[in-house]
């Protein structure tokens, strides 16, 4: 009966304020589908990270015929095959390399075509113009420091170039999205919490009588509260439904349609979006809850 009743005045609650309700219930939502979006761009750039950096590689550039006067280490002209023979044997003796190719100049050409097929330089720039290099995988990528340190300047080495900083650049720009989806987040869920603060008074208010009348029959703080929160809280679960499937949406949108022209992006799953949506739901209706409880002991006095 008490359960019925709770039900009953739920209901009530809603219809009174329905345009506040469904204020709450959009607010609450967009903030749960920003804070879902922030979280899964964390995993993606997670996920991205583990995929890219175990294929990263050092490339150990090699002296040109041309670098002579660009560069100090490369004053004797081209690399020669002892020099060659040295600094491959240098890179095998330290223990944060996994393994060494050679990448001769055709080799160099062949993957710069591959890289950059709508190039106009690609019918002008030969085989002789690109340098050859040793590519390096690393144990550890965080580790590229001691290659640049152990072998830039080193007779017959050009240059030293980690791959990681291209993928860098994507990863900051995928935080950047993530911390303005955090304060966008922040934002909607500030107001999300003044809507259901509001909500809840207009609704203890134009119930006074109801409550002062369970007051004078003995009804327990927490029995007229109950409704209130309960309100505010199934308002809150229903805003945590409409964010997840606006992230289940984006799910499909992703796979359906970005994966298709994004081929060289991992993109997280279904998995990682259902782990964050009984998070969600959670928070939205702890969210709620709370503001309203707080809210009541202000407010709800007979």
């Amino acid at each position: 009966m008490r359960a019925q009743f709770v039900m009953s005045e739920i209901g009530v609650g809603l219809r009174r304020n329905l345009t506040m309700t469904i204020a709450v219930v959009v607010s609450v939502a967009l903030s749960l589908a920003l804070a879902g979006a922030s979280l899964l761009v964390r995993d993606q750039v997670n996920a991205m990270k583990g995929f890219w950096y175990d294929k990263v590689q050092v490339a150990v550039y090699l002296c040109n015929k041309s670098d002579a006067k660009q560069y100090a280490s490369c004053s004797g002209g081209a690399a020669t095959d002892q020099q060659k023979t040295q600094i491959k044997a240098d890179l095998l003796k330290l223990p944060v390399v996994e393994d060494v190719q050679f990448e001769n100049k055709q080799d160099a050409y062949k993957h710069w075509k591959e890289m950059n097929p709508d190039n106009p330089l690609t019918g002008v720039v030969g085989a002789e113009g690109l340098p050859e290099s040793f590519r390096v995988k690393l144990k550890d990528p965080e580790q590229y420091d001691v290659i640049a340190s152990a072998f830039a300047g080193k007779p017959g080495v050009q240059s030293v170039e980690d791959q990681r900083k291209i993928l860098d650049n994507l990863f900051a720009l995928l935080n950047g999205l993530q911390r303005v989806a955090f304060g966008v987040m922040s934002l909607m869920v500030c107001v999300a919490l003044l809507l259901i603060v509001n909500t809840v008074r207009v609704s203890a208010f134009s119930r006074r009588r109801e409550t002062g009348i369970m007051r004078l029959v003995g009804a327990s703080n927490f029995y007229v509260q109950m409704p209130f929160i309960a309100e505010a809280a199934f308002a809150a679960l229903l805003g945590a439904a409409l964010a997840s499937g606006l992230l289940l949406l984006g799910n499909v949108f992703v796979h359906s349609w970005l994966q298709q022209r994004v081929q060289f992006i991992h993109f997280i799953g279904l998995p990682e979006v259902m782990r964050v949506i009984p998070l969600l739901v959670v928070i939205g209706m702890g969210m709620a809850a709370v503001a309203a409880f707080f809210t009541l002991r202000k407010y709800l006095k007979v």
